[in-house]
C-alpha cells in the first residue's frame, strides 16, 4: 500500500505532510505515547539506535493520545535526558494516523520504502518485535 500523505503536527503546531517531507528514503514511523513505558523505557532507544545503524533510513516519533490527555511539547521534551529530541516527533492528537494504519497499541512500527509503500507494520518493543523489524530494515537497506 503506497502512502501519499501522513498529515501531523509539529510540537510547535504547525501541519506538515511526513511524506512530502521524508520523501525519497525508507522512512520508519514510532507510534508512540509517553504514557507508554514499553515506548519510553525501549522503543524510542530503539528507534534512536536504529537511525545511527541505518544511515539512509528516515525516523520519526508520532505522539498518539488517546482519550482527553493533553500533551505538550514541553511533555515530550522532558522524556529525553538531554531535553532535546533524538529524532524529530510529531503530534497525532486525533489519532488519525493510528488509525490509518490500523494500529494494535503502542509501541507501533510502520516501515516504508523509498516510495512511500508500507512494508512491514509491527505492534511492540520486545525481543520478537525487535527481530522482525530489524530483519525487514536490513532487507530494506540492502537494496
Amino acid at each position: 500500500m503506497k502512502i501519499e500523505e501522513i498529515t501531523v503536527k509539529t510540537l510547535d503546531g504547525n501541519t506538515v505532510n511526513l511524506m512530502e517531507i521524508y520523501a525519497g528514503n525508507p522512512l520508519l514511523i514510532l507510534f508512540f505515547n509517553i504514557q507508554c513505558l514499553g515506548c519510553v523505557g525501549r522503543a524510542i532507544p530503539l528507534a534512536y539506535d536504529y537511525l545511527q545503524e541505518f544511515k539512509n533510513l528516515n525516523v520519526v516519533g508520532i505522539h498518539t493520545t488517546f482519550g482527553k490527555e493533553v500533551v505538550t511539547k514541553d511533555d515530550i521534551i522532558n522524556i529525553f535526558t538531554q531535553k532535546e529530541l533524538p529524532f524529530p516527533i510529531y503530534f497525532d492528537i486525533e489519532k488519525l494516523n493510528y488509525e490509518k494504519f490500523e494500529c494494535e497499541g503502542t509501541p507501533h512500527w510502520i516501515l516504508t520504502d523509498k516510495e512511500g509503500s508500507v512494508i512491514r507494520s509491527i505492534f511492540g518493543s520486545q525481543e520478537n518485535a525487535q527481530t522482525r523489524l530489524i530483519y525487514a530494515l536490513e532487507e530494506l537497506t540492502r537494496e
